[in-house]
């Protein structure tokens, strides 16, 4: 069988370069050349894998004439160009279900962090501060939680809620149905009215970005706390920062920022905006550096999931 070229643009778990190989796929390692190194290799690829590096646009995959798949370790899809990908027949494998788990672990920690002020007890003891009323704690036990977008990573946080008593609500614009004897499906306008805490799960696109503004913030009964996880530009961070300040927001926890660069390693080579100097001098906002799915057990099943949903792809069409 003629080995097809598939070129890793960014750097994945090994696992999915072993299996690949061992199904007639020429796995040329691309992760060290510049993008317009690549656009002179890639008329002749078969498939790419990538994560966030590039942008997969019409203009550099107009380029490879051949292509027939793009894998993308992780969910997200909104660095490539859906439509054009549709137009052209080449298809679009994504591993949400590779870091699910890590996501919703990451969710409910800093929400425990968050509620029990555990990030700001620990850099008092460390510096000799015994503050014990000062960080008194609440309990998630009681509350209720709003979740928007139910898919992978949203259903999966419900998951890990189950062993605590909590309300939790649920809002999914495109799905219908999920309700159990724990999570209550229910309108956008239900969680606006109940909701103690919220947290995101939904994708980068026209409809959401955005989507917690002024409006967002004003529209919710009793003061939340925001989770966010899903993708920065979903939450307007001045608005954010304007809820917090007026009391409307009592806290948040974010794994993604709205000012972040497809290159997460220059983050702080830009100049930042005053809402950002806000956030990281707040005490009740914790932050992480888009980390929620990184651990070392995703690693590895992104890239496994890519490789079963491949291999299967290729079996059935040839």
């Amino acid at each position: 069988m003629t080995m097809r070229k598939v070129y890793f643009i960014d750097t994945v778990h090994p696992i999915l370069k072993e299996r690949l190989s061992k199904n007639n796929f020429e796995c040329i390692d691309a992760t060290k050349l510049s993008r317009e190194e690549i656009e002179k290799l890639i008329p002749d690829a078969y498939g790419i894998v990538i994560r966030a590096r590039f942008t997969m646009n019409d203009d550099f995959l107009n380029r490879s004439e051949n292509l027939r798949f793009i894998a993308r370790s992780g969910s997200g899809l909104e660095n490539i160009d859906q439509s054009y990908c549709k137009e052209r027949g080449i298809v679009l494998f994504n591993s949400p279900e590779g870091n699910r788990n890590a996501v919703a672990e990451h969710a409910l920690g800093m929400l425990l962090v968050l509620l029990n002020k555990l990030n700001l007890a620990d850099a008092q003891v460390r510096n000799g501060v015994w503050n014990r009323e000062g960080n008194r704690g609440e309990e998630v036990d009681g509350k209720t939680i709003g979740i928007i977008g139910y898919g992978n990573n949203g259903s999966c946080f419900a998951k890990k809620l189950a062993g605590f008593d909590v309300k939790l609500m649920a809002y999914d614009k495109y799905k219908t149905g999920f309700g159990d004897h724990f999570v209550q499906e229910c309108t956008l306008e239900a969680i606006f009215q109940q909701a103690d805490v919220v947290s995101f799960h939904i994708p980068l696109n026209k409809e959401t970005k955005y989507f917690a503004n002024e409006q967002f913030f004003n529209s919710f009964q009793k003061p939340i706390r925001l989770l966010n996880l899903a993708r920065g530009k979903i939450v307007n961070t001045k608005d954010l920062v304007d809820a917090l300040k007026a009391g409307k927001v009592k806290g948040a926890c974010l794994d993604v920022l709205e000012f972040e660069t497809k290159s997460f390693e220059s983050f702080f080579e830009q100049h930042l905006p005053d809402e950002f100097d806000y956030l990281i001098k707040s005490e009740t906002v914790v932050l992480s550096p888009h980390v929620g799915g990184w651990t070392t057990e995703s690693y590895f099943k992104l890239s496994n999931v890519l490789a079963d949903k491949i291999l299967d792809w290729d079996k059935d069409d040839n």
